[in-house]
């Protein structure tokens, strides 16, 4: 069972704490977090791409030249696809990219994720996190403290406004509840700053 430090808001160590093997520390399934990356890239693009075929396109309507007699090659539209200004062949249209993974296999990438970060030593457990006002000033003191001054993954138990207003100025910082926990975000940050409560709460859900 892993045992990572617990620090507060000033950095201060003020104990340990065992997290789960069912989902902090199993050996990382590459390939599955690949998968999920993909998808959860997928997801995100929008897909609104879109060209003119040779039926969209305007004019055309008449036949440019007769098809016998003229020493050129036979035409039937000036919009075909080999026509200056003539319609796309298989061009994009609008669709959708995403698509979905088995429950089972989200689950493990998750939890694959998670294990990578506690292997690399790039989690770090708060035993709380909050503030009584939005200060900005204050959450960069936080990441001063616990040495996450660059891209951080901050992430409570539940949504917290104060603590979301006070770092959305904070270039390369995130902040996610523990139900919004996923794959992409774990990955692309280096740090995971997580909760004691948000800790619990993700043991709960994927033990």
């Amino acid at each position: 069972m892993p045992k990572v430090a617990l620090y507060n808001q000033t950095g201060s160590q003020v104990g340990d704490i065992e997290l789960s093997d069912a989902v902090f520390g199993i050996e990382p399934n590459e390939h599955v977090l690949h998968d999920a990356v993909v998808m959860q890239q997928a997801s995100l693009r929008q897909g609104t791409h879109k060209v003119k075929g040779r039926s969209e396109v305007r004019g055309g309507g008449r036949k440019p030249w007769r098809q016998k007699g003229t020493g050129r090659a036979r035409q039937g539209s000036i919009r075909s696809p080999q026509w200056v200004g003539g319609g796309v062949v298989f061009g994009p249209t609008p669709r959708s990219y995403s698509f979905k993974l088995p429950k089972k296999v989200r689950r493990l990438a998750i939890k694959s994720a998670l294990s990578s970060k506690v292997q690399a030593s790039e989690i770090i457990v708060l035993d709380s996190l909050s503030f009584d006002a939005p200060k900005t000033k204050e959450m960069t003191s936080v990441l001063t403290a616990i040495q996450a001054e660059g891209k951080a993954l901050i992430v409570t138990a539940d949504y917290n406004e104060n603590v979301a207003l006070s770092l959305r100025n904070i270039p390369g910082v995130t902040f996610v509840a523990a139900d919004g926990v996923n794959v992409l975000d774990v990955l692309k940050h280096d740090k995971l700053i997580i909760t004691k409560d948000a800790v619990e709460k993700v043991e709960e859900v994927l033990a």
